[in-house]
C-alpha cells in the first residue's frame, strides 16, 4: 500500500506542544502532543523548556519520516508569540527563552519610554499596548541593560516560529506575523523597524524579512523536505477563515488568551484602545489587522480551581454543564459583582466591578460558575466591541478551547444579538493555517 502524502505541522502553545499531519485535502490524519515542565531561568523564574522541546520535536519528526503510513512532503510551525530565542554566531541559544510574565524592572521600563517619546506615543507608533516583557522586542533592551554578559554573546535574535524553522533548515529569516505581534519593534507609520532598534544597535540581530509563504528545505539528515518559515499562531488561525469567507467576519481565537481579530478593521489605534489591550498584527503580507486581547484562559483556570476546591467538585465538572437560560436570567438580574478577578481589570474597559459580596454566598457550584461566566463574558463582549464597532461584521467565529464551552458561547449570543456567533469548524485552526501557508503558491 502506498504512503499517504502529508504536510507536517508543529503547533507550539505555551501549555501544549502538538504535532499534526494533514493530507492533501488538509484533513487531519494524525496528531500527538506533549506537555513539558518549565525550566527556571537564571533568576529562578519559569522559562520555556527549549532544549527538551527541541529534543521532542526532532525525535517526533524523525519517527514520522520513518512512518510506514505517511510520506511527509512539507513542514511548518505555528507558535505562541512574545517569545525570542537569542543565539550566538554558531546559532546556539545563549539565553533562556524568557517567559512573557517575567517581571520587567519598572525603572528600566520608564527609562525606555522616556527615551522614545513617552509611553503612549511609543505604543501608538508600534501598535503595541504597554505590556513589559509581552512586548518581546523590549526583552533585548532588558537583556542589554540588566544582563550585559549575556547580551554581548548575542549575534542573532529569532522570533520563536522562525527559530524552530532554523532548527530544521539551518536558514535564518524573519516574518511579518511575528514582528507585528505587539513586539514594540515595528513602526506602523514608517513600515519599518522603530528608530529605537537602530539607536540600540540591534537591527543586525534580526534576520532578513521574507514572505510568509516562503519555502525552505530541511537539512539533509531531516529529509530535504520543503519547509515553511513558521507563523505566529493567532495570524495562522485566521487563514482558514480568510480562505473560506467572502463576507466580513471576525474571529475569536481562544486559549490562554482570547484574541478577537477583525480583518476588515484597518483603523488606527486610539489611546483608549491601547489602554484596553487593543493592538495591530501584521498579516503574512505585512498589512495591519486590528485585534483585541483578553487573558481569559488563565483567569478561567484560576477561578474554576477555586470553585472546585470550595464546592468539593471533581475536575472537569464545568465541561459537563449545558446552557440553562433560566439560570442565566437569574444571575443576570443580580447586578452586584461576586468575583474578584486575579488577572483581568474590568475597570480598564469602563465596567463597574465593585464587589458587594463573594461567590461563596451560593449554595451550589452551578450558580457560582454561571455568575463567574456572566461576569467574564461582560468583559469579553467589551473586548469584542473594540474591534467590531467601527468595522461592522455579521458573523463571529469562535475557535480554540472556549468554542466547546456551551455556556460561554450562549452567553455571548445573548449579549451580542447583532452577530451570528458560530463555534469554529477548525478546532486546530493555528495548525491548519500553518499547513495552508506552505500550500500557497
Amino acid at each position: 500500500m502506498s504512503k499517504i502524502p502529508v504536510t507536517a505541522v508543529f503547533d507550539i502553545g505555551k501549555t501544549n506542544k502538538k504535532f499534526f499531519l494533514f493530507d492533501d485535502n488538509l484533513t487531519e490524519v494524525h496528531s500527538s502532543y506533549v506537555r513539558l515542565d518549565p525550566i527556571p531561568d537564571e533568576d529562578d523564574f519559569p522559562s520555556e523548556p527549549l532544549a527538551p522541546l527541541e529534543e521532542w520535536m526532532l525525535k517526533t519528526f524523525r519517527e514520522a519520516l520513518n512512518s510506514p503510513d505517511f510520506q511527509i512532503k512539507k513542514l511548518n510551525f505555528s507558535c505562541h508569540g512574545a517569545s525570542f530565542v537569542h543565539t550566538d554566531a554558531a546559532g546556539n541559544p545563549v539565553t533562556p527563552l524568557y517567559d512573557y510574565l517575567k517581571p520587567f524592572p519598572e525603572e528600566l521600563l520608564s527609562r525606555f519610554y522616556e527615551e522614545n517619546g513617552g509611553r503612549m506615543t511609543f505604543c501608538r507608533a508600534t501598535s503595541s499596548p504597554p505590556l513589559a516583557m509581552l512586548n518581546s522586542g523590549l526583552q533585548l533592551y532588558f537583556i542589554k541593560y540588566t544582563k550585559p554578559e549575556l547580551f554581548k554573546n548575542i549575534k542573532h535574535s529569532f522570533h520563536f516560529p522562525q527559530y524552530l524553522s532554523y532548527l530544521f533548515t539551518g536558514e535564518m529569516v524573519s516574518d511579518y506575523t511575528s514582528i507585528g505581534c505587539h513586539t514594540g519593534l515595528w513602526d506602523y507609520e514608517a513600515n519599518d523597524y522603530h528608530p529605537w532598534v537602530d539607536r540600540e544597535e540591534i537591527r543586525g540581530f534580526f534576520p532578513p524579512i521574507v514572505p510568509g509563504n516562503t519555502l525552505l528545505k530541511t537539512k539533509p539528515e531531516l529529509g530535504n523536505i520543503l519547509c515553511g518559515i513558521g507563523v505566529h499562531d493567532s495570524s495562522s488561525a485566521l487563514l482558514p477563515y480568510i480562505k473560506q469567507e467572502t463576507e466580513p467576519f471576525a474571529l475569536l481565537s481562544t486559549g490562554t488568551w482570547a484574541i478577537c481579530i477583525n480583518p476588515s478593521n484597518k483603523t488606527k489605534l486610539t489611546k483608549k484602545e491601547l489602554k484596553r489591550d487593543c493592538l495591530q498584527f501584521l498579516s503574512i503580507t505585512g498589512e495591519p489587522i486590528k485585534i483585541s486581547r483578553l487573558f481569559i484562559g488563565e483567569e478561567h483556570k484560576y477561578q474554576v480551581e477555586k470553585l472546585y476546591e470550595y464546592y468539593q467538585m471533581p475536575l472537569g465538572t464545568y465541561k459537563k454543564l449545558k446552557f440553562n437560560a433560566t439560570l442565566f436570567e437569574k444571575v443576570k438580574e443580580n447586578k452586584s459583582k461576586r468575583f474578584h478577578f486575579q488577572y483581568l481589570k474590568p475597570e480598564d474597559y469602563g465596567l463597574d466591578h465593585t464587589l458587594e459580596s463573594s461567590w461563596e454566598v451560593f449554595a451550589e457550584f452551578n450558580e457560582a460558575y454561571y455568575t463567574f461566566m456572566h461576569e467574564l463574558t461582560e468583559l469579553q463582549v467589551a473586548a469584542i466591541r473594540l474591534v467590531v464597532d467601527n468595522a461592522p461584521v455579521g458573523r463571529l467565529f469562535i475557535d480554540g478551547g472556549f468554542n466547546a464551552n456551551d455556556i460561554f458561547v450562549e452567553m455571548l449570543r445573548k449579549k451580542l444579538p447583532q452577530l451570528t456567533i458560530i463555534p469554529s469548524n477548525f478546532p486546530n485552526g493555528s495548525a491548519l493555517g500553518a499547513a495552508m501557508l506552505v500550500s500557497i503558491e
